[in-house]
């Protein structure tokens, strides 16, 4: 049972490992990290104190989620999605999860140990002084990129972040990154509507930087360190057809195009 029953949100399974203990989640998206989720977990052990961590498997089968070793780590939960969609299938999951279970900000990390979770208590004390939509950066005074994709900082820079700025209102350095925070208020606006099924790839980090500018809400970026792998680049966006998909969404995410729609009477 949903807070609101229009939310339209997957078919997931749940395994509980933990109690719930603070007032903020960490939502870890994956699917088929291997390695690098299990260094990840082992890498936010000093911090998952601070916040409940539910990891969203979008259904991996490469076996690195054992259930034992994810309760060791200190994990709240693990959430499988049964049903359709991708990343933004999985995120409208464990943010609803989140909200059902009474959190009151949230907030994402990706799954494959390119973000130092050291920044997490900096997402913390941005949620505690009222901020609304918190996003993680690396170009910012105290963040650090280490290997990242020259073409793709390039991207960020010159189109990706100025059009989301233009479109929100708030001037973003950081628009890809996966690292950032929400309120509950930001969440359950109705004017925001985030548990919808259009929102089923990359399309709900780029809606909600915007919409939250749209609505005044408050914004803050705060910094971040990005590491990427030397050598071959783990990434779900790879070809014409993935980076074509993503300026689509850019695009869409600038316009009215995912705004809730009136219901027809």
């Amino acid at each position: 049972m949903y807070m609101n029953d229009d939310w339209q949100v997957p078919s997931y399974k749940t395994t509980e490992f933990q109690e719930k203990k603070t007032k903020y989640a960490v939502i870890i998206p994956v699917i088929n990290e291997g390695q690098r989720i299990i260094t990840q977990l082992q890498r936010m052990r000093e911090v998952l104190p601070l916040a409940d961590a539910f990891i969203v498997d979008g259904g991996s089968t490469d076996d690195s989620l054992e259930h034992d070793y994810l309760k060791s780590t200190g994990l709240r939960a693990l959430l499988l999605k049964t049903g359709p969609g991708k990343l933004s299938a999985q995120l409208r999951i464990g943010l609803a999860h989140a909200l059902n279970e009474g959190y009151e900000g949230v907030i994402l990390i990706d799954g494959n140990n390119k973000d130092n979770p050291d920044a997490i208590p900096l997402f913390i004390e941005a949620l505690d002084q009222g901020y609304d939509h918190i996003q993680g950066s690396r170009f910012i005074q105290g963040g650090r990129k280490l290997n990242n994709p020259l073409l793709r900082v390039i991207g960020i820079k010159i189109l990706h972040a100025p059009l989301l700025s233009i479109a929100s209102g708030f001037r973003y350095t950081d628009t890809t990154n996966g690292f950032r925070a929400y309120s509950r208020k930001l969440l359950s606006d109705p004017a925001v509507q985030p548990f919808r099924d259009i929102f089923s790839a990359y399309e709900l980090h780029y809606y909600l930087a915007v919409k939250a500018g749209k609505l005044g809400l408050k914004i803050k970026e705060v910094p971040v360190e990005r590491e990427y792998p030397i050598g071959k680049v783990p990434t779900k966006i790879s070809g014409i057809r993935g980076n074509l998909l993503i300026l689509q969404t850019l695009f869409r995410a600038c316009t009215t195009y995912f705004d809730p729609k009136p219901k027809e009477v």
